[in-house]
């Protein structure tokens, strides 16, 4: 799967991608290896160039992207955040998180707020139009959660004519309308969750994925039911014409994937409730 397309790296620097900036985390930087080069005018190189990079995810997402006790998110997200970072020769502590929420994804990148988006977020057509994407590096499905006790809710026929909380800007949100249920809209999945204890929602819909980690941060009260019922594909958002970004980010992903990063990001976070699955192809489209 590894491609050639980090040619956009100096050759000379290819063999040399554990670079002293360029660690995912680990304590091993240090090292007096040359950082990887970029053409000038890209994205890489002004990234690079900066030192840092801003990185927009979900802070209420657990297992993906969740506030941890020091205010910085941790989960799945944020680890495939880092590891394009260091990819870039930027340190952790070189990233700066922004909290970016279903309905404010595309503007961040639009206006720069961001320079990527990795945010449990669906690739589809129409937010392609506004912004690209680099994967996907998940395939996850729309789902249910339901209080612990309810067994009247097994699947999606049962949501039509019922109030259902999603959040403001969401496919979930979207799909629920179309399958005939009520959305009650907030912008956070855990803002669904006091509705939902006080009976003012039957459920909550949204990729089975985050319903997981709301189930296991909340043992207990809630349960997930049914078959996810849609095909979610988690891509990372950058700028519409950004596609040299696009492309690095896919070449990252891919070398990811090989070289066992991948999945140690994902056993560290969402593989400690979901197993490990195979990541999807990446999609390098046209714009």
């Amino acid at each position: 799967m590894k491609r050639m397309r980090i040619a956009l790296v100096a050759a000379a620097a290819a063999a040399t991608l554990a670079l002293a900036g360029c660690t995912s985390g680990s304590d091993d930087a240090g090292s007096d290896e040359p950082a990887p080069t970029f053409e000038a005018g890209t994205t890489m190189a002004r990234l690079q160039e900066a030192g840092e990079i801003t990185i927009g995810t979900k802070f209420d997402q657990p297992l993906f992207g969740l506030a941890g006790p020091s205010g910085e998110p941790e989960g799945f997200d944020v680890e495939i955040g880092k590891i394009i970072a260091s990819e870039l020769g930027i340190a952790e502590d070189k990233i700066n998180w922004v909290e970016t929420v279903s309905a404010n994804r595309e503007p961040f990148i639009e206006s720069g707020q961001v320079d990527l988006v990795v945010a449990t977020y669906t690739i589809n057509d129409e937010r392609k139009e506004v912004i690209s994407f680099a994967g996907p590096y998940y395939m996850a499905g729309q789902s249910i959660l339901v209080l612990a006790d309810n067994d009247d809710i097994t699947s999606e026929d049962d949501l039509v004519g019922e109030k259902v909380c999603s959040v403001t800007g969401s496919t979930p949100a979207e799909k629920l309308a179309e399958i005939g249920a009520e959305p009650v809209l907030t912008d956070t999945y855990t803002n669904c969750l006091e509705p939902l204890r006080a009976g003012e929602v039957v459920a909550v819909s949204t990729d089975n994925v985050i319903l997981a980690g709301l189930a296991a941060q909340n043992e207990g009260e809630f349960k997930v039911v049914g078959e996810p019922f849609t095909e979610e594909p988690y891509g990372i958002g950058v700028k519409l014409d950004d596609t040299d970004f696009r492309m690095f980010i896919n070449d990252v992903l891919e070398e990811s994937y090989d070289d066992g990063r991948y999945e140690e990001a994902w056993n560290s976070t969402a593989g400690t409730v979901l197993p490990f699955v195979d990541p999807p192809a990446v999609d390098r489209y046209e714009n």
